[in-house]
């Protein structure tokens, strides 16, 4: 069967398809607000397998491996809102600009990936419209209630990384990501390398930039609100206890390291969108 058979239209999601995003305690009163950008592996039934083999699905290309279960717990334990994505990256990538390469991508690592090479415009647009955008007007909404509310707000954008890319071992445990504001970024590597047992990455695996990155170039820097990025290594939160012992510790570092940026965000961050 010709992969792109099923010709673009001004719909993607339809009958059967979940929505693209997933709350929780949505009415949390932490000053924490928690992201998600790969929370989630589904596919829209339109795209069928995308040309790939579900195995391929399963892996590190298509979401980040674990990172679901360690953002529920750690919204329950903070009482914090968290914003999640369900649909796979490999769909599009909600923590790329859209104008990426990467936003689509044709190839993940080594893995084709044939249904996203050569589609139309109209399909870029509709899997911009109706999954990118309706994650980040949540975000958007949300944060302009906490303003209105008055309510301080401190971005975590909570994200996992392969113990291996492109053959190359990864010995970070966790790392902590950042690009312009490095107030909370610095507390959390303070405190993570003082337990002692961890390997911890300061922007490893990955830095955080306007090119590259998404969500706390828009929600956190031009809004003006005190952010960092974290990225846990998934052969740790793999299963249900290595999520929860993981959520745990963040939780006991954030919540420890609250008082210390309070100052930070007393100043009231902007409630216009960006631009």
């Amino acid at each position: 069967m010709d992969l792109h058979t099923a010709e673009a239209t001004d719909q993607l999601l339809g009958e059967g398809d979940i929505p693209p995003v997933h709350e929780v305690n949505a009415r949390g009163t932490s000053p924490f607000l928690l992201t998600s950008d790969h929370y989630g592996r589904v596919l829209p039934r339109a795209l069928g397998d995308l040309g790939i083999a579900e195995a391929e699905l399963t892996r590190h290309i298509a979401w980040d491996i674990g990172i679901a279960g360690v953002a529920e717990h750690l919204a329950t334990l903070l009482d914090a809102h968290l914003i999640a994505q369900r649909y796979s990256r490999l769909v599009i990538d909600c923590n790329r600009p859209p104008e990426a390469a990467s936003s689509i991508p044709v190839i993940s690592e080594a893995t084709a990936i044939p249904r996203n090479d050569g589609i139309s415009d109209e399909e870029r647009a509709a899997r911009r419209r109706e999954i990118f955008e309706p994650y980040h007007d949540r975000i958007d909404a949300a944060i302009d209630h906490r303003v209105r509310a008055g309510q301080p707000t401190v971005l975590v954008s909570l994200h996992s990384f392969t113990p291996v890319y492109a053959g190359v071992a990864r010995p970070w445990h966790i790392g902590a990501l950042y690009n312009r504001d490095t107030v909370l970024p610095q507390l959390l590597l303070k405190h993570l390398r003082a337990a002692g047992d961890l390997v911890v990455g300061d922007n490893e695996p990955y830095a955080v930039n306007d090119l590259t990155d998404y969500t706390i170039p828009v929600h956190g820097e031009r809004r003006g609100l005190v952010n960092t990025g974290i990225e846990i290594r998934q052969d740790l939160i793999a299963d249900q206890s290595g999520q929860q012992q993981w959520a745990e510790r963040l939780a006991g570092i954030l919540a420890g390291i609250l008082a210390g940026i309070l100052g930070e965000i007393a100043v009231e961050p902007t409630a216009e969108r960006p631009v």
